[in-house]
């Protein structure tokens, strides 16, 4: 059982992987760019190196600190690789955790079962901390990185734990709790500074809001079905190797 679901969390995790990282480049990536030039007060047209977009999370990593104290790779090939391996590594485990879940449950695991649980994943992970907590642009301000990422871990964690008494438990008792857990974080507020948003356009901001969600969800849609179909799929090999 333990080889299966890593196997399959592989499969899973490299494929949303490749899927997120072509969309992240193509849609996120040049307003990230946008962005950091006008954090730095530059011209449209100056020359800035790529960042590092985990879309699926549904923040960037832009936001983590001031380039002159934080490490980061080099531009162009160095950068779109790292790019490329941190969504794998959040692939892998989103997959993990993914099939963890289906296995406790002792769900029948197939790839429709699998986008089941993979749109409550972008649901609890991606789409409910986005209301408090939309995915942000470098130079957009905001209360310390601490206490947004305290609040994201503790909105998904909620959402999540909600979603699944929905889909698993029956009776006004669970979707009242359900409810209260969804509902619970939203009603405490996610930590902002004030007014923020520096120099850029407001359009700018939720186009990369729209496009960063977007990404997730597909992110999302391709790790469950990719893991169903490699969980049916080591089970078919199993069966002719023992045939």
């Amino acid at each position: 059982m333990t080889i299966r679901l890593l196997s399959a969390a592989l499969v899973a995790g490299f494929l949303a992987a490749c899927v997120a990282s072509g969309l992240q480049f193509a849609l996120t990536s040049p307003l990230i760019l946008r962005a950091e030039r006008y954090e730095q007060g530059s011209a449209p047209h100056a020359q800035a190196a790529p960042l590092i977009i985990l879309a699926h999370s549904g923040h960037s990593s832009a936001e983590a600190a001031p380039a002159a104290e934080a490490w980061q790779p080099g531009p162009g090939l160095p950068r779109l690789a790292f790019t490329a391996l941190a969504t794998l590594v959040s692939g892998v485990g989103y997959a993990l955790l993914l099939g963890a879940i289906l296995v406790a449950d002792g769900r029948r695991i197939t790839p429709g079962e699998g986008l089941r649980f993979a749109v409550g994943g972008f649901l609890a992970a991606s789409l409910a901390p986005a209301i408090g907590l939309p995915p942000e642009l470098p130079g957009m301000g905001g209360e310390a990185l601490e206490l947004r990422q305290a609040w994201w871990l503790a909105t998904a964690l909620a959402t999540g734990a909600g979603l699944y008494l929905l889909a698993t438990r029956r009776g006004v008792f669970a979707a009242a709790l359900a409810l209260v857990l969804i509902v619970a974080p939203h009603l405490w507020g996610a930590p902002h500074a004030g007014e923020g948003g520096g120099a850029l356009p407001a359009a700018m901001a939720a186009q990369f809001a729209a496009r960063s969600l977007a990404v997730s969800f597909a992110f999302w849609a391709v790790l469950g079905l990719a893991f169903g179909w490699a969980w049916e799929a080591v089970a078919r090999g199993r069966a002719g190797a023992a045939a």
